[in-house]
C-alpha cells in the first residue's frame, strides 16, 4: 500500500499566496484557478465558508470572487450542489500522473493532501492577513482510492456525475484521469468506521508540516520513523540523504520546493498506516 502526501491548494505559485487560517482556527482551501473550470469561487464553500469574499480579500482583487476554480481534490459534499451518486474525487494528468503511475499508486492507497496556509483577520469587513503569522505547511485532507478512471474522448455514463469536475473540462487531453474515493475508509487493523475521503477542518500541530519557527515552509518536522535508514526507499522525490537527518527524537526533511505527489511504500514504513488513521480518527 502507497502513502501519497500531495500538495494541493493555493501557494506563491499558483495563486500567488496561501490558504487561510480562519481565527476559529478553521482551514479553507483555496482552490488553484482555472478558465477552463466552470466553477466560481463564489458558488464553492469550505469549512463552511463561502470562497468568493476570502479569495478576492485575500489577493486584494487580483482574483475575483466569480474567476473560476480549480476544485480539486473535491471531498465534501457541502461544498456544492451535487448530482445522484457523487462521490469524492481527485484528478491528476501529465507529469504528476506519470509519477503516480510509475509508483504503482492505485485502488487501495492513501492520500494525504497538504498546502501552504497563514492565519487571518476580519477588519473593516475584509479579511487580511495576520502580520506576524508566518505561513506554514499543513495537511488538511485525505482520500482513499476505490477506482482509477481514465479519461478519454467521452465521459462513460456511469460517471456522468463527475462532468462538472475541472479534469473532465479537459476530455480528448492525453494523460487525465480521476482517482474516485472509497465510501469508508480501509486500513489494515483498523476498528473505526471513518469516512474514505475528507478534510480536517480545524489546524492542529500535529497535522502541521513545517517546523515550528522554521526559516522555509519546506523545512519540515516529521515523526522518527520518516527516516529512510536501512535501506528504505525514502519518499519519492527527496532521494538526496542531505535531505534528511534526524533531530531530537523526530526527522528533520528540507522538502522539495516544486513536485505535487511524493509517494511512500508503507510496507517499507508500517509506522505509517497507524500514523495516518490517528490523525483522520481524531
Amino acid at each position: 500500500m502507497k502513502l501519497i502526501l500531495s500538495r494541493k491548494g493555493f501557494d506563491s505559485s499558483a495563486g500567488g499566496v496561501p490558504s487561510p487560517i480562519l481565527p476559529d482556527g478553521r482551514l479553507v482551501v483555496l482552490p488553484i484557478p482555472d478558465a477552463r473550470s466552470t466553477i466560481p469561487y463564489s458558488a464553492i464553500s469550505h469549512a463552511g465558508e463561502p470562497l468568493g469574499p476570502l479569495v478576492s480579500d485575500l489577493t486584494r482583487g487580483r482574483i475575483a470572487a466569480d474567476a473560476r476554480a480549480h476544485l480539486d481534490p473535491d471531498l465534501t459534499k457541502e461544498s456544492l450542489p451535487r448530482q445522484p451518486g457523487w462521490r469524492p474525487v481527485f484528478g491528476q494528468m501529465g507529469q504528476a500522473l506519470g509519477h503516480l503511475r510509475n509508483q504503482g499508486v492505485g485502488p487501495g492507497d492513501l492520500f494525504l493532501f497538504f498546502g501552504l496556509f497563514r492565519r487571518v483577520e476580519r477588519v473593516a469587513e475584509r479579511w487580511r492577513w495576520v502580520s506576524d503569522a508566518a505561513p506554514c505547511h499543513v495537511l488538511w485532507g485525505w482520500m482513499q482510492v476505490s477506482e482509477v478512471l481514465s479519461l478519454g474522448e467521452e465521459l462513460p455514463s456511469a460517471y456522468s456525475w463527475t462532468g462538472y469536475h475541472p479534469h473532465c473540462q479537459r476530455l480528448g487531453e492525453a494523460g487525465n484521469a480521476l482517482y474516485i474515493a472509497r465510501r469508508r475508509l480501509q486500513l489494515a487493523e483498523s476498528g473505526d468506521d471513518l469516512p474514505g475521503a475528507g478534510i480536517f477542518s480545524h489546524y492542529a500541530a500535529q497535522r502541521r508540516l513545517t517546523a515550528a519557527n522554521a526559516a522555509r515552509v519546506s523545512d519540515w518536522e516529521l515523526p522518527a520513523w520518516w527516516y529512510p535508514g536501512d535501506g528504505r526507499a525514502p519518499l519519492s522525490y527527496h532521494g538526496d540523504p542531505k535531505r534528511w537527518r534526524r533531530s531530537g527524537g523526530q526527522t528533520a526533511l528540507r522538502a522539495v520546493a516544486r513536485g505535487q505527489e511524493f509517494v511512500l511504500d508503507t510496507e517499507q514504513y508500517p509506522e505509517a498506516l497507524p500514523w495516518a488513521r490517528e490523525l483522520i480518527r481524531n
